[in-house]
Parts: C-alpha cells; structure tokens; sequence
C-alpha cells in the first residue's frame, strides 16, 4: 500500500518538533512531499534531515487571519499541486486543577487545539471536496476519551476534536474524503521528559506494555490511515493498553 502515497503531498501542524516532526520525517521516506508547519519558521537543521526538501507554512493557530493567510499562499503557489493529506498534530496545555483554573487558561487550550484545528481544516477540506480525494487525521489522545486530573481544558479539547472527526466524516464521506483521529498515550516526548522519575514510574505501572511509545510508532499509524481507503469516522487509540 505505500505505493499509494508515493507523490501525494502532506501538510503536518506543529511539525518542527516532537511527533509532529516524527510523522513528517516517516511520510518523507515514503516518498511524500512534506510541508512543514511551525509559528515561526523551521530551522535550516531540522529540514536538513528529510530526503526531498520539505514547502514551509507559517501561522498561529489562535489567529483566524494568519491561518488563512498562510494557507491561501500555499494554494497560490506554483511550485504546490494541493494537499492530500492533512494532520492536525499542533496543539498546547496549559494544566491546572478545575477549581484554579482561569476562564482564560480555558479558552486558551481550547482555541488553539480545537479551533485552530477547525480554522485550519475548513479550507483544506474545501480543496479536497472539489477534487474528490483527500485524508485529514486529527491528533486527539485518551485524555479526550477518559479525562485527566487537571487536564480540564486539554481534554475537553481533544473530546472535542473526536466529535469533529465523526461529524466532518459523515460530511465529507460521499465526495471520498476521509477524517480519522488517533488518540495516543503516553509517549516519549518534550512534554513526558520533564515528568520525575516518581511519576513516571507511576504511570508505567498503568501501561499493561510497561513501557512509554515512540513517536515512530505513531507515525506509522498516520501513514496506515492515509493509506487505507475504506477507514473513516474513526479513532484509533495507541495507548499500549493504558485505556482498557
């Protein structure tokens, strides 16, 4: 099946680093055109290490008029044949208990994972209606499944974005485009680096596998879901069996 990749071309939120980074530098050696994506620019280093020099979009996802900005210059380009796959991998935390938490620490999560999620779909999924072909894969985790102590408004954004994958699916589905969303666990990661080591052993104890996943483990899944063309509306868990 990766033949079916070969040529298409991906545009990855939040790729500069970490499972965004990951995903983008899988899709390279399977032949995909990259198209990185950052807040302020990807350093000359990291796009030294793909194989086929990756396009670059630049915009805040908390800002409305820079998404579509960056993405209305990508389309315009010369040098870009459209976007095949999309995954909205970007996304931030801000944790506090519930009790504590500012209305603004809130709305912050919320509009960068989730709307800023929205804003960036809409009008790629626009592009992929018209020519009848296209995947988006939406980055949520088992925190949007099961919630989080502390983790009030990251996992209400990422529930959120499980009810967007199901409804854009049913929406987009008779033009053959397809929405799927995976929900990670507990990678190893910037954000799982600074855990101690108190708790990190006891989140081990929570994973039947014993173990954090890799970020290649993950971005083997999203080339699995850009590939298969009868899977839709659906949210793949990679958890190590955290969440049975």
């Amino acid at each position: 099946m990766v033949k079916q990749l070969q040529g298409k071309t991906v545009l990855i939120t939040g790729s500069s680093r970490g499972i965004g980074l990951a995903m983008a530098k899988h899709f390279d050696i399977l032949g995909v055109q990259v198209i990185l994506h950052s807040r302020q620019g990807v350093a000359d280093n990291v796009k030294a290490q793909f194989q086929t020099q990756p396009l670059e979009v630049m915009f805040d996802l908390t800002n409305q008029q820079a998404i579509d900005d960056g993405i209305t210059a990508l389309y315009r380009s010369q040098a870009f044949k459209g976007v095949d796959i999309l995954i909205n991998n970007a996304g931030i935390t801000a944790d506090q208990l519930a009790i504590n938490m500012s209305s603004d620490n809130f709305a912050q999560v919320i509009n960068a994972n989730l709307v800023g999620t929205f804003n960036v779909t809409q009008p790629i999924l626009k592009h992929m209606l018209k020519a009848r072909t296209g995947c988006i894969i939406n980055m949520s985790s088992i925190v949007g499944l099961h919630g989080n102590i502390g983790q009030v408004n990251y996992a209400t954004s990422k529930a959120g974005l499980i009810g967007m994958t199901k409804t854009l699916a049913k929406e987009a589905a008779r033009r053959q485009v397809r929405v799927n969303a995976i929900a990670p666990g507990m990678f190893k990661s910037d954000m799982t680096d600074v855990l101690s080591d108190k708790i990190k052993s006891r989140i081990l104890e929570t994973i039947p596998m014993q173990r954090f996943g890799n970020v290649a483990e993950l971005a083997e899944v999203a080339a699995f879901l850009a590939e298969a063309p009868y899977i839709t509306g659906q949210t793949i868990v990679v958890d190590g069996g955290q969440s049975m």
